[in-house]
């Protein structure tokens, strides 16, 4: 299995991102976590694509991306909560979405013994909305471009395709259990 592979060095790059993102929110240097957290949206944009231009797809990476995702998404979302550039409640959906996903597929796993990652559109599309939220809130606060009128309207774009995702995704591994054992009854 490869390892290293371009994809992969991108995934890792967000994963190494994540304690310098988290440093500049902390000490509320928005500039440089806008641009730390800027490039690690690049990164996340940038590993499938590559990945599947150059034919370099892995289980490894399928893994190991959207752990990157959610230790960046979750820190970055945290933080801007305490900050209170972004409320409680938001948080609390994103932390109960991924709880219910990260829980139905360690619940599919220890069911069935096996887990294959696959995220749906409306999973992919969910954090790419909070990827993006993120980005234009440290981009407000930052860079002071005017966005501040539509970012209620992106949070609760964000907020309802998040929540869909996590009620799509407990459909999904609902309907999979049944067929595992509608399988090892028969």
């Amino acid at each position: 299995m490869a390892v290293w592979t371009i994809p992969n060095l991108f995934t890792f790059a967000r994963l190494l991102l994540v304690p310098f993102v988290a440093w500049q929110l902390q000490a509320q240097q928005w500039v440089p976590a806008f641009w730390l957290f800027a490039i690690a949206a690049a990164t996340d944009m940038l590993d499938g694509s590559l990945a599947r231009l150059l034919n370099q797809r892995s289980e490894f990476g399928a893994w190991l991306d959207p752990i990157a995702d959610k230790l960046m998404l979750l820190t970055a979302l945290s933080l801007l909560t305490w900050t209170e550039l972004l409320p409680l409640w938001f948080a609390l959906l994103v932390l109960a979405r991924d709880g219910v996903v990260l829980s139905g597929a360690a619940a599919y796993r220890r069911l069935t013994g096996g887990l294959r990652v696959a995220p749906t559109w409306l999973g992919k599309t969910a954090v790419m909305l909070e990827f993006v939220l993120i980005a234009a809130v440290l981009a407000e606060v930052a860079l002071h471009l005017g966005l501040s009128p539509w970012l209620p309207y992106l949070l609760w774009l964000t907020a309802i395709v998040a929540a869909a995702s996590g009620l799509q995704y407990v459909w999904l591994w609902s309907g999979k259990t049944r067929s595992f054992l509608r399988a090892v009854r028969s």
